[in-house]
């Protein structure tokens, strides 16, 4: 199977699983682009999984249902634009065999799910993750609570450590520029900016990136470290545990110029 990052909108994207014959779509907030690559490869769009109902993720779903030929997956708790077939925690989305476990990770939206392929052969672990988790950062609580939403990512961080991760927003680097406002002594999140800038000066995207990775350098899956911990104090002198820091870095995260 092959794995494409199509772009959409300022800075979204659209992933795309293919055989060369039939295709896989993730979050389709715009048509267009699944349907030029469509044509461009000649594949035929047999499965689309969404995870949350936000605009940018399923705007396009309708203009593609006339080409889809197979079901389209969603989450159980959230209002769709289409008939899908409703997923949460434990259900699985089976397509060309590969199927995809059901993960509920509440905080941006009240129904978020995700979908995580085990490791299948030389293929890595994959997970299509939505905006609850973004590379060196998290999604907005807009529906969700922090306590739901850092319990989400726990779920996710526990993932093998080698699972690649498709977040649905190209927003690495202001991310990290946070991430570094943080966490300025992490080594790892050095070098990870300078390898993220390189791939973005030469055009490419900065994901997937992969869970390992993560829980080295994102400040929102390393609240329990000291020095993560004495941060969010700074921003909050309530902080007594991670899931206070958490709340605190997300709020901070939420002004941070």
């Amino acid at each position: 199977m092959k794995l494409v990052a199509l772009p959409a909108f300022t800075d979204n994207y659209i992933w795309m699983l293919h055989d060369g014959r039939q295709a896989l779509v993730v979050d389709p907030g715009d048509a267009a682009p699944v349907q030029e690559a469509l044509a461009a490869q000649h594949l035929v769009l047999t499965g689309i999984l969404v995870t949350h109902h936000h605009a940018d993720h399923v705007g396009g779903v309708a203009a593609l249902m006339p080409q889809l030929e197979g079901p389209v997956w969603g989450p159980a708790g959230e209002t769709m634009p289409v008939p899908v077939t409703r997923m949460h925690q434990g259900g699985q989305a089976c397509w060309q065999g590969l199927c995809f476990e059901i993960l509920d990770v509440p905080g941006h939206t009240s129904g978020h799910i995700a979908y995580f392929l085990a490791a299948s052969g030389a293929e890595a672990p994959l997970l299509f993750c939505g905006d609850t988790l973004f590379s060196g950062g998290c999604g907005r609580l807009f529906e969700g609570t922090p306590r739901q939403m850092h319990d989400s990512l726990n779920r996710l961080s526990a993932l093998p450590g080698n699972t690649r991760v498709c977040c649905a927003h190209e927003y690495t680097l202001s991310n990290l520029r946070f991430a570094q406002a943080v966490e300025p002594a992490n080594p790892a999140l050095a070098a990870y900016v300078e390898h993220c800038q390189t791939l973005r000066r030469e055009g490419q995207p900065t994901l997937p990136s992969t869970i390992a990775t993560e829980q080295a350098i994102n400040p929102f899956l390393r609240s329990e470290q000291p020095a993560v911990m004495a941060s969010a104090r700074q921003h909050d002198a309530s902080v007594h545990d991670p899931l206070s820091a958490f709340a605190a870095l997300r709020e901070w995260k939420n002004v941070f110029r």
